[in-house]
């Protein structure tokens, strides 16, 4: 048990149960993540209790002995908060709250506070908010007066707790609004990445584990200016930028919200929208804190949700981020398909533009057309949309021999097989 002071911030007490179920490592990692998850709250991880038990008590979460010490540390070290580190029922909630005097949240209650703040655009305040309609709505049943939390403070941002407590079905109308909304935004974005198709853009899409170097990386590569910051979700919002590499190929390159151990169900189907980014991707980059003691546990974590989501025919690319803070035992789970790079070498980032190129490359057909001079847009979009690789001059055609790769999926591909040299000697 440790203690940490500062001022003017609420003074937090964590609360986890190891069980059976869990190694000794995973759990202590799990109490780790809770303590960065409360600080990211602006909450002050004052101490800890753990118990260790064959399964989680049904009626208080932990056995009521512990609950009695909690009660005497909330009392003697003047504890605003305390977080359970799992998924409380409505019964614990209101168990607990009958020993303990002060705000009780769980781990995704705190996640949920966290995604509160950081969602700026319409879309993302709107998918934090069905997701805490989803968490509280089977809550509300028996909780009296603990429901109304008035005034600030952690698990308390987002939507009025009072209306909630009032009127159930107003939660339920407001719930089918919000997916109403989110809905029109799948078919929007639906449109719009069949509009980037159809203007010969491949995308890719950057997915890791939160405070990986998401956003760093899609800044140092395209100039962006999304936030940074050595925090968790630092990024809710998904941003697009445009990547062009080495070889003059324009692509698009989105970032995505991070992903969490135990991220709550409620919060991916909440987010299903966003991470339809990376269901439409041409590549995935999955970015790993390669500096993190525990960064095999974040690649299972992403890979996990990748196969909830369905991606496995999508090409993955694993980025081992942070190569200058790794110590000398670090051995890449991924062997062939990954790279270790520092987010801020620029000769790294020039490497992973190629690995990111040769990979694409894989999935593109070989072309080779003969391009008259007058058709000059054409000749343009072939430096852009495809991989070139040669050009040749030919005088007697008064045309450019253009061959290299494209990918199939866009448009380009279907005018440059219409442009064999015969189809040229016939217009002339």
């Amino acid at each position: 048990m440790h203690e940490q002071v500062r001022t003017n911030e609420e003074r937090v007490l964590l609360v986890g149960c190891h069980t059976d179920e869990h190694t000794e490592e995973h759990f202590s990692y799990s109490m780790e993540e809770l303590k960065s998850l409360t600080i990211t709250a602006e909450g002050i991880p004052v101490s800890e209790v753990v118990q260790k038990r064959k399964k989680i008590d049904p009626a208080t979460y932990i056995g009521k002995g512990k609950v009695e010490e909690i009660a005497t540390i909330v009392s003697e070290k003047e504890i605003d908060v305390v977080i359970f580190n799992d998924e409380l029922t409505a019964s614990q909630v209101r168990n607990l709250s009958s020993f303990l005097e002060v705000r009780i949240i769980d781990r995704t209650q705190l996640i949920l506070d966290i995604f509160s703040k950081r969602a700026f655009s319409k879309e993302g305040k709107l998918q934090v908010e069905l997701a805490q309609l989803n968490y509280l709505l089977p809550r509300l049943m028996g909780k009296g007066t603990a429901l109304s939390r008035l005034g600030g403070g952690i698990g308390t941002r987002g939507p009025g707790e009072t209306k909630l407590e009032t009127d159930r079905r107003h939660i339920r109308k407001r719930m089918d609004e919000i997916r109403a909304q989110l809905q029109s935004v799948v078919k929007h974005r639906k449109r719009y990445r069949d509009r980037r198709k159809r203007n010969n853009m491949l995308q890719i899409a950057l997915v890791g584990y939160t405070n990986a170097g998401k956003s760093t990386i899609l800044n140092r590569l395209t100039r962006a200016e999304t936030l940074e910051e050595n925090q968790l979700f630092a990024t809710l919002d998904p941003t697009t930028r445009k990547l062009k590499l080495p070889n003059g190929l324009t692509t698009l390159l989105t970032d995505t919200v991070g992903f969490i151990q135990d991220l709550p169900t409620t919060l991916i189907a909440a987010f299903s929208s966003t991470l339809e980014e990376v269901r439409e991707a041409d590549l995935i980059l999955h970015v790993v804190d390669a500096s993190n003691e525990n960064h095999f546990e974040h690649e299972r974590t992403v890979l996990d949700l990748l196969e909830e989501l369905e991606v496995s025919s999508v090409p993955i690319v694993t980025v081992y981020n942070k190569r200058d803070q790794i110590s000398q035992d670090f051995i890449p789970t991924v062997g062939d398909d990954s790279i270790l790079l520092s987010a801020y070498d620029q000769q790294d980032l020039q490497r992973l533009s190629e690995r990111i190129e040769q990979v694409l490359k894989q999935q593109m057909m070989f072309y080779r057309a003969f391009i008259p001079i007058s058709e000059g847009q054409l000749l343009s979009r072939c430096k852009s949309e495809t991989l070139l690789q040669q050009q040749v001059w030919h005088e007697e055609l008064d045309a450019y021999e253009y061959s290299g790769y494209v990918h199939p999926s866009l448009a380009i591909a279907n005018e440059l097989t219409n442009k064999p040299m015969s189809a040229i000697k016939k217009e002339k």
